[in-house]
Formats: structure tokens, sequence, C-alpha cells
């Protein structure tokens, strides 16, 4: 007996993210609290909730291009592609926090951005419904960018 695709999918990225978490390490997690922050950064408490909608869109849009995608090699390949952003994104934290490198958190951002809007691009032809459900990535994703960015300003000896 096999899951139904919208449960499989989201239980995979439920997995995934539970498992970059345990790359979290206590010491990285006290540099990046340390660190200062823009004044304009009156929402840092909502990311969490933030990060949440964004990645119950990008779940569902997957669920969405496999169920539409009829080509078997296809379909893989596109939900190999979710894959790589979901990897990429829950990576920003870890990756950033291991290095103790704003720089690095700003290019792992940037990367997935760039994957978010391309994978939008080739998706769109199949559901348009799915490319919609990527905006909330597509919007929320240059705004951490950028804010991991002004924090180098702000911490110049942790880019």
């Amino acid at each position: 007996m096999s899951l139904p695709t919208w449960l499989t999918i989201p239980l995979v990225m439920i997995v995934l993210g539970v498992g970059c978490n345990r790359l979290l390490s206590a010491g990285g997690l006290r540099w990046f609290n340390r660190l200062q922050r823009p004044q304009w950064l009156t929402f840092e408490r909502l990311i969490p909730l933030i990060w949440t909608i964004v990645f119950i869109g990008v779940g569902w849009s997957a669920v969405l291009v496999w169920n539409q995608t009829p080509d078997s090699l296809n379909r893989w390949l596109l939900l190999g592609y979710y894959l790589v952003l979901e990897v990429v994104t829950l990576s920003y934290t870890p990756i950033m926090c291991r290095l103790e490198s704003l720089r690095a958190g700003t290019l792992i951002g940037a990367t997935g951005f760039v994957l978010a809007l391309l994978l939008a691009i080739a998706i769109q032809p199949r559901s348009l419904t799915a490319t919609l459900l990527l905006l909330p990535y597509l919007l929320w994703s240059p705004i951490g960018t950028y804010t991991t960015w002004a924090m180098i300003k702000l911490n110049p000896s942790e880019a």
C-alpha cells in the first residue's frame, strides 16, 4: 500500500525540515542570536509562521505538478527540482550558522530565489495554480535575503 501524493510530499518535506534542524548547533544559534538586526526588522518573530506558509505553498504546488504531469520522467525530474529547492532553502540556517557567515546566508537565499523563479517558469505551462502557489516563496525569499545582506553592514566582522 502506498501513501497518496498529497500526504507523501508533505511528509518528506517535514522529515527534511526536522533533519536540517538537527544540523543546527547551539554555538551557531548563539552566534546568530547575538547579531545586530536592522531597526526595520520588527517582524522577526513572525518569520517561522511566514516560512510555514511558504512551505505549504511549495508543497501544494509540488502535489499539483505531480498529479498534472503524466510523463513519468518529467514528473520525477520536476519533483527532484522541488526537492533541491527545499534542501537549498532549509540549508540557509545550518550552513550560515556553522560557517558563521552572513555572506553564505545571503548567497543561499539568493540561490533559493533563482531556483524558485526557474521552477515557476518551468511549471507554468503545466499548472497556473501550481505556479501561483510559488508566489509566497518568490515574494518572501528576496526579503529574507535582503535582510541577511543588510545584517552584513551592521555586523561587518561576521560577514
